[in-house]
Order: C-alpha cells, then sequence, then structure tokens
C-alpha cells in the first residue's frame, strides 16, 4: 500500500516514542563458512522510532517510524554440497508518515508507507575448503556490505567465492553487479551518488552529487585475504568500484599480553585511492564536498590504542585524510559508492552521524569507552570525536549508546537508543551551521 500524496495526507498522531534507543540485532544469515547441512529459517522483527532536532529556524525537525519483518531461510544441502537461499524483508510505517514531507526522516525506509523486497535469493555450493555462493545476497566486507543501521539491510546482486586454504586464514573474491539500498524495492545499476529515482530506484540518504543522465554503475571487483593468530588478526583488500575509484585497505590489530587486569591493544588502517582514465565523476565535473576534478587520489591513515580493563574498552583512534595537488576530485576526498552519507565505514573515527568520507581532507579524533553491566547483557557507549577538515570546517560530536540484551524466555529481545549531537563546522554540513541532535530508538527480536 502506498503512502498518501503529501498535499493529501492527513496528519496523524505518532506512536509514543519508547525512550530507549531500540539497536538492530544483526540478522542471523547463514554464511559461508557455517557447518550446517540441514535446512533452517531465522530471521527478526524490529520496530525502529528515529527523531531529528535542529537548531536551524530554518530546518523543521523530522522524524519517522517504522516496524520490519526480515525472514532467511536457507535448503538443505543436496548433491554434495549445493543449497538454495532466500530472505524476504518487508517495512511498514503504519500510517506514520508526517503530512509534510520536509518533517520526514526519509533515510529510515523511505517516503512510501510500506515497502517489501527479495533482498536475497541464491545458489551456494561449499565443501571443506571453499564456498562459491551465486545471486543476491547480503555481503559483508569493510567497504562494501550491509550497512546495517535502519530498519532493512543493504543487498547486492553478485558472484562471491570464499576459500579457506590454511587454519587462520580466509580468502575472498567478490564480483558485484546491481545493489538494493536500504530503501529500494528492487535492485538497481547504481550507487550512493547517484540521485533519488534514478532508474526509479528510490534511495535515500546518499550523496547523490551525480546529474539524472550519468552513465549507469557498473558494478565492483573486490578481493580480501584475512589471517588471524593469537594475538594478532588482520585484513587486506583490493576494490574497484568500476569507473569510480580503485582502492587498496589494509587494517590490522595486535593485542598485547594481559598485566593483571589490563589488557592493551593497538591497530592500524591504510586506505590508497586512485582513478583510471574512464571516471563517471570526472566525466560529469561532478562536485565532492564542493570540489570537481580530473582523477581521484586519497590517502588515509589510522591508528586506534587502547585497553580492556575489566568489563570497560576504553580507546584513542586518529585518521586523517591527506590534501593531494589541484586537479584531485574533493581535494583528495574519499569516494566510498557504498558508504557515502551511510556512516557506515570502516574508519575508526567515523561517528553515527558522519566520518571523514564525508568532510573530505582534514583530520579527527575519537575518545571512546564501553561499559558492561549485568553480565553483559546491558552495554553502554560514550564517545567524542573531534573534526578539522578543510572543506567543512571544524566540528564535533557528542555520543551516547545504551543497550540492553534480554536473557532467558525473552532471549533474543534487544532494546537500543543511540543518541549523538553534531556542533560546528562550516559550508552546511550541519543545516545553517548549527547544532542538531539525532535520536534512534531501536527495538529487535532475533528468532
Amino acid at each position: 500500500m502506498s503512502a498518501q500524496e503529501p498535499g493529501r495526507a492527513r496528519a496523524r498522531r505518532r506512536p509514543a516514542s519508547l525512550g530507549l534507543v531500540l539497536l538492530a540485532c544483526h540478522v542471523p544469515i547463514a554464511t559461508a563458512t557455517d557447518a550446517l547441512t540441514e535446512g533452517h529459517v531465522d530471521g527478526s522483527l524490529r520496530v525502529y522510532d528515529y527523531r531529528r532536532a535542529y537548531s536551524d529556524p530554518h530546518t523543521p525537525d523530522a522524524s519517522a517510524f517504522a516496524m520490519a519483518w526480515l525472514f532467511n531461510a536457507q535448503s538443505r544441502e543436496f548433491g554434495a554440497g549445493f543449497s538454495a537461499g532466500a530472505s524476504l524483508v518487508t517495512a511498514n510505517a503504519l500510517g506514520t508518515r508526517p503530512s509534510a514531507t520536509r518533517r520526514l526522516d526519509a533515510t529510515l525506509m523511505g517516503r512510501e508507507n510500506a515497502l517489501t523486497a527479495l533482498s536475497q535469493a541464491y545458489v551456494q555450493f561449499r565443501n571443506d575448503a571453499w564456498t562459491v555462493r551465486i545471486g543476491d545476497q547480503y555481503i559483508d566486507t569493510p567497504w562494501l556490505g550491509t550497512s546495517d543501521s535502519r530498519v532493512l539491510p543493504a543487498s547486492y546482486r553478485a558472484m562471491t567465492l570464499e576459500a579457506r586454504p590454511a587454519e587462520g586464514w580466509v580468502v575472498r573474491l567478490i564480483r558485484s553487479y546491481d545493489w538494493k539500498s536500504r530503501t529500494s524495492d528492487r535492485f538497481h545499476p547504481d550507487n550512493l551518488y547517484y540521485p533519488t529515482d534514478y532508474d526509479g530506484d528510490p534511495v535515500y540518504g546518499g550523496n547523490g552529487a551525480l546529474p539524472v543522465n550519468a552513465r549507469a554503475f557498473g558494478g565492483t571487483w573486490s578481493a580480501g585475504v584475512a589471517y588471524a593468530s593469537g594475538p594478532f588478526k588482520g585484513e587486506a583488500w583490493f576494490y574497484d568500484f568500476l569507473r569510480f575509484a580503485r582502492m587498496t585497505y589494509l587494517e590490522g590489530t595486535w593485542t598485547f599480553q594481559s598485566r593483571g587486569e589490563w589488557t592493551p591493544f593497538l591497530a592500524g588502517q591504510l586506505v590508497e585511492e586512485w582513478s583510471g582514465g574512464d571516471n563517471t565523476l570526472v566525466d560529469t565535473k561532478t562536485r565532492v564536498v564542493g570540489v570537481a576534478g580530473t582523477r581521484v587520489r586519497s590517502e588515509v591513515p589510522g591508528v586506534d590504542m587502547g585497553m580492556r580493563i575489566r568489563d570497560t574498552i576504553v580507546d584513542l583512534a586518529w585518521n586523517r585524510v591527506l590534501r593531494q595537488a589541484s586537479g584531485t576530485i574533493g581535494g583528495g576526498a574519499l569516494i566510498s559508492p557504498y558508504t557515502a552519507t551511510y556512516a557506515t565505514d570502516p574508519l575508526y573515527t567515523t561517528s553515527m552521524l558522519r566520518g571523514l568520507v564525508e568532510q573530505g581532507p582534514g583530520d579527527a579524533w575519537k575518545l571512546k569507552a564501553k561499559q558492561a553491566f549485568l553480565a553483559g547483557r546491558l552495554q553502554i557507549v560514550t564517545a567524542y570525536t573531534r573534526y578539522r577538515t578543510l572543506y567543512r570546517g571544524d566540528s564535533h560530536d557528542i555520543y551516547v549508546d545504551v543497550i540492553y540484551r534480554l536473557d532467558g524466555r525473552w532471549q533474543g529481545l534487544q532494546l537500543r537508543n543511540r543518541w549523538e549531537r553534531s556542533s560546528g563546522a562550516a559550508n552546511n554540513l550541519n543545516p545553517g551551521n548549527r547544532p542538531f541532535s539525532f535520536d534512534r530508538v531501536m527495538i529487535s527480536y532475533a528468532f
């Protein structure tokens, strides 16, 4: 059922906020390394209430409410390793859409009152050493993933290979084509730099900088290797976002030997990005953070160091997007087709609202504390992030995240409240360059 037209919509009373943030549980999705040979069905129910409060008098507050079901089914294995899987997702605002479209947070599930999609439909073959999956599927990699921070996850039409050549090693090869965003009802040949309604795609919350006549996105080639042994774990990735950018990504963490109740760790990451001669952003003279260019070039180092003390983890992280020479798109900004403005990238300093991908050249510091109570059922995360950027000025974010997981007969039920306030910045990073707050109440039940 479609929502009523904005001009004719009748104002309806919204359900009362639950007051606690509902954090979505990850949907239990069978992965390539599952040892199950029997078929199974699982999924989750999600109820989200999002509210944006702006200090700018010319920007009205926005909100959205939605309930969503996510069902996953995988067949029993047959033919010595073959199986098939599918996922159905459906979201409904239950008639709570505000009458004024400017007051709707369309990033939750779009502008319609209901959305239903088949987000997975694949066939798979696996044995003890490797797994091949072909079709519509969820993918989880650092720069190409489900971006699962709304009622529905993103998914991809792709071919994937995962190999386990030796203990501690995992190798993955992926060729993705079209994708279904978090607000889309089918798969489209675009990404987050394309405008809403490109190819009929109701994609909201993206960058949207490309013109409506831009050529279709060709998808992505990606390859990665991960290794874990003893105190070390790390991964290395190569991405070719066709006609947008090529990227290498390295990340590693070393956990030192505990000294009593103190367990220190040190992590580092590095992103390198460049473009070839055929580039859609260059051809369309698209401005990223306000700057067009003739090439893509980006370098982003990062460090994260911290300590676990009993049930508390405290860490301090840093990232920098290096400024590049004249003629570089965004002055050196990272091009990230599947995370730009979603704020779901793997940089250590990315906040709930945004990170350096959205702000371009500059640096960021993030101090975070995570505390567990009640045998881990209650978790409280607090963070402070400071950005100093070339084109978006200086800003800082304050973040609070409260998560409560029930057990016993209510096992699988999770309540979460995420809240962040952003202050400062320039060039309308925040509307009117004034502070704004985003409160996300999320309830989920995994079954």
